[in-house]
């Protein structure tokens, strides 16, 4: 397969997930969107990784770069939750527009 293949992929995956992000109210769901962004830079860093690899083999960065999204991905996942988890506990629903009710 070509580089130009993956990188549509996460070029298409990207423009999804900032969809989800900029229209959806539910916050549960902008996570996921979030979650869908960091996997399209995954594709996009192993893709130039691999082909970099062909070129030297001692050349790992992509990946290497890959694993430091999805060590931070899982972190914003576990304070992303905690966060939805709260609001829904004080405001009784995870509406992206209550939140600005939050402020003191």
């Amino acid at each position: 397969m070509l580089i130009n293949q993956f990188l549509f992929l996460g070029a298409i995956l990207f423009c999804i997930g900032v969809y989800g992000v900029l229209v959806r109210r539910n916050l549960v769901l902008v996570l996921m969107s979030i979650e869908l962004i960091l996997n399209a830079v995954n594709i996009n860093l192993v893709a130039f990784g691999a082909m970099w690899h062909a070129t030297d083999p001692a050349n790992l960065s992509g990946q290497v770069f890959a694993l430091f999204v999805i060590a931070v991905a899982a972190a914003e996942v576990g304070v992303g939750l905690a966060l939805v988890l709260m609001i829904f506990r004080n405001r009784q629903s995870i509406d992206a527009d209550d939140v600005d009710l939050l402020k003191g």
